[in-house]
C-alpha cells in the first residue's frame, strides 16, 4: 500500500484562481499601508503635542505638566522609529520596543511622582524596569539580535541572498513532488 503525504504548502485551488503568493504579496502591501497611516497619525499627534508644549511654556510654568508632555513626545518618537524599522525590515525591533516601554514607565513615575505612588506599585515598576534593563543588555550584547530573526539584507550575519531564492527552490521541489505523485 502506498500512502501519499499531505501537501503542506498549497491551497486547494492553487492552480486555478487562488495564487498564494499574490495573496501574501497583496496582504503585505496592505499591511505596509496600515503602518504608513499609523506613522502619519503619530506624526500628527507629535505636532499637536509640540504645539501644546509651546503653549504650556508661554503660560505660567507647571514643570510636571511640561515634563510629562515632553516625555510623551519622546515616546511617540520612539514608536515612530519602531514603525520605521518595521517598514524597512518587516520585523519588530526588540531593542526599540524595550526602550519605548522603559521611557513609558519612567514617564508614569515622573507624572505621578514616586513618593505619591503606593509601595506595591513602586516595587512592581522597579521589578519591571529591572527585567527590561536586563533584556536591553541582552539585546545590546547579542550581535544583531533583531536582524537575525528578520533575515533581511540589512543584517550582515544571516543574509545570504534573499528569501526569493529560497522560495524559488521550495516551489521547484513542490512541483517535482506534484509531478511524481501517482495518479489516483
Amino acid at each position: 500500500m502506498y500512502m501519499q503525504k499531505r501537501q503542506k504548502s498549497r491551497f486547494l485551488f492553487s492552480d486555478r484562481w487562488l495564487d498564494r503568493h499574490s495573496i501574501v504579496r497583496n496582504m503585505e502591501a496592505f499591511q505596509d499601508l496600515i503602518v504608513i497611516v499609523l506613522c502619519l497619525g503619530l506624526f500628527a499627534v507629535m505636532l499637536i503635542q509640540l504645539w501644546g508644549i509651546a503653549i504650556a511654556l508661554i503660560q505660567p510654568l507647571d514643570y510636571k505638566h511640561v515634563t510629562a508632555k515632553i516625555l510623551f513626545v519622546l515616546i511617540l518618537v520612539e514608536l515612530f522609529r519602531l514603525l520605521m524599522v518595521y517598514l524597512q525590515e518587516h520585523s519588530i525591533s526588540v531593542g526599540v520596543a524595550v526602550e519605548v516601554t522603559i521611557v513609558s514607565l519612567l514617564r508614569e513615575i515622573v507624572v505621578h511622582g514616586a513618593l505619591e505612588m503606593h509601595w506595591v506599585n513602586t516595587l512592581a515598576i522597579c521589578g519591571l524596569l529591572f527585567v527590561l534593563g536586563g533584556l536591553l543588555v541582552v539585546c545590546a550584547k547579542t550581535p544583531h539580535m533583531d536582524c537575525m530573526s528578520a533575515n533581511t539584507k540589512f543584517c550582515p550575519i544571516v543574509y545570504r541572498g534573499g528569501r526569493e531564492r529560497q522560495n524559488e527552490l521550495e516551489f521547484q521541489y513542490s512541483r517535482q513532488c506534484d509531478e511524481n505523485q501517482p495518479l489516483g
